[in-house]
């Protein structure tokens, strides 16, 4: 038999949650690792459940989900708008949809195709720190965190001048469609967002007829897989899945992992001692505040967890920043940032199984040119001011963090 989630109850709307989740993560792994919340869903916080459920085979479509409270609840918050645009984005697909839409889309991503874009990203991140060198002091997001990986997804698009600051408003409103949503207001919001953003791809993918080149978008425009392609909602729904997925977590893990190191400066002065350490340490960095905090499944059939009996057509929320702390897995130190630790990879911040994040190793090579040459330039780089998050609960990371440079190299 199921059974309902006992206290500490799963509260991300609790004073302080956005700033730091982690100690009521603590308390979850602790007192309820995995049940159902009195709101419907079900919960799972340590590692092994939530690498179990990642890699089984499991749903993503929404349409699954058969648990009447549930469905009631989502109905109520959203009326009959959909939270995200019909789910035929490859993220919200079950194969052989999913599987036929990442295909299309893979190619850009392979370990060759990423590789090509390192001296591109060096240069950006070259000029990027110039400019925040010659101030000295600077908001570390608006200075690099964010230009960095929208540049770098924007090229590999190839997508006409846009309005990148009301791009970045609108793909920060419409991410909050990925976290519990319990406002109104919100859901409105969340909805305006996404037909202007919707708006905003066609034109895009308007020009990109007209102007045809050898990037990312022409080729999603012009893919076919054994005589299928894209039709028109299918190409919109993907070019904003990567134009959002493609710098919404990358700036998080640039800014929250140069936080991380400037709040433990012996592990700062670890990765300027040892560069060779860098591709560790952004997997470290990756575990210990993963970009993103959770995700879900729909059950198809039941399943047990932790001695929890999960029914099928239930709604599944696997906390991927809990598991990645599970001192179960991790060991007693699961709290602490070591640049060096063994095992730092087999974080699930990427997820696992079929929907692993196909823009990985991506966001592994901006993350570690960036910090690279951050702590390696500046080693009189301190925080210079009150750090502020993004309220968000899933997509989780600084909107502002103040930095000094001090003299650069």
């Amino acid at each position: 038999m199921s059974q309902t989630i006992p206290p500490p109850v799963f509260d991300p709307f609790a004073p302080g949650f956005t700033d730091d989740p982690y100690p009521q993560y603590a308390a979850l792994r602790t007192g309820a690792p995995a049940g159902r919340h009195p709101l419907g869903f079900f919960l799972l916080t340590r590692y092994d459940d939530v690498s179990g459920l990642l890699r089984a085979s499991m749903s993503v479509e929404d349409r699954n989900i058969t648990d009447r409270q549930l469905l009631e609840l989502r109905e109520q918050v959203y009326g009959e708008e959909a939270p995200r645009r019909g789910g035929i984005s490859m993220l919200d697909r079950d194969p052989p949809d999913h599987t036929r839409l990442r295909r299309l889309v893979s190619k850009a991503f392979t370990p060759r195709a990423v590789e090509a874009l390192r001296p591109r990203i060096t240069a950006l991140v070259g000029e990027m720190l110039d400019a925040a060198g010659r101030r000295g002091r600077v908001d570390l997001v608006d200075a690099l965190a964010f230009p960095l990986p929208f540049a770098v997804i924007a090229e590999m698009l190839g997508t006409p001048p846009a309005d990148h600051e009301r791009i970045r408003q609108l793909s920060g409103t419409v991410v909050r469609s990925l976290e519990p949503v319990n406002d109104p207001d919100m859901v409105a919001a969340i909805m305006a967002a996404d037909a202007e953003l919707t708006q905003i791809a066609a034109e895009m993918i308007a020009w990109k007829r007209a102007h045809p080149a050898g990037d990312l978008l022409t080729a999603l425009i012009n893919a076919e897989d054994d005589g299928d392609v894209l039709d028109d909602d299918e190409l919109i729904a993907q070019t904003l899945l990567l134009y959002i997925a493609g710098h919404e977590t990358t700036v998080n893990l640039i800014a929250g992992g140069t936080l991380a190191l400037l709040r433990r400066p012996d592990q700062l002065a670890l990765l300027r001692e040892q560069p060779s350490l860098t591709g560790n340490a952004v997997e470290e960095l990756l575990r210990y505040d993963s970009p993103v905090q959770a995700t879900r499944r729909v059950t198809l059939e039941p399943a047990t967890f932790s001695g929890v009996e999960i029914p099928a057509g239930a709604f599944v929320m696997a906390l991927l920043g809990s598991a990645n702390r599970d001192e179960s897995y991790w060991g007693p130190d699961a709290a602490e940032l070591r640049l060096d630790r063994e095992n730092a990879r087999q974080h699930v911040s990427f997820g696992a199984g079929p929907h692993h994040c196909l823009g990985a190793s991506l966001a592994r090579l901006e993350a570690s040119i960036a910090l690279a040459q951050l702590a390696g330039r500046f080693p009189g780089l301190a925080l210079d001011g009150e750090v502020t998050w993004n309220g968000r609960i899933n997509l989780r990371g600084p909107a502002r963090l103040p930095v000094s440079l001090g003299a650069g190299r």
